[in-house]
């Protein structure tokens, strides 16, 4: 039995449970983003400021999982 081979599977569970968490979280910001413009609009700018700061944040964790992953399959 090769156990590094349960690592580089555990290594691709792990970011694509991360990258599927973080793409789940981006699409709920963005719909609501969305739903408050919708509801409305000339508030739109103020909306689309408080959205960037959470949205830049989840593609940075989505990133670093990426790279985290790839440092456990690639060292």
């Amino acid at each position: 039995m090769d156990y590094l081979a349960f690592g580089y599977m555990g290594a691709g569970i792990g970011v694509g449970l991360a990258v599927i968490g973080a793409g789940l979280g981006i699409g709920r910001l963005a719909a609501g983003a969305a739903e408050a413009i919708g509801r409305q609009p000339s508030a739109s700018a103020q909306i689309n400021g408080a959205v960037q700061l959470p949205l830049f944040l989840l593609e940075g964790v989505a990133v670093l999982a990426i790279i985290c992953g790839l440092m456990i399959i690639f060292k």
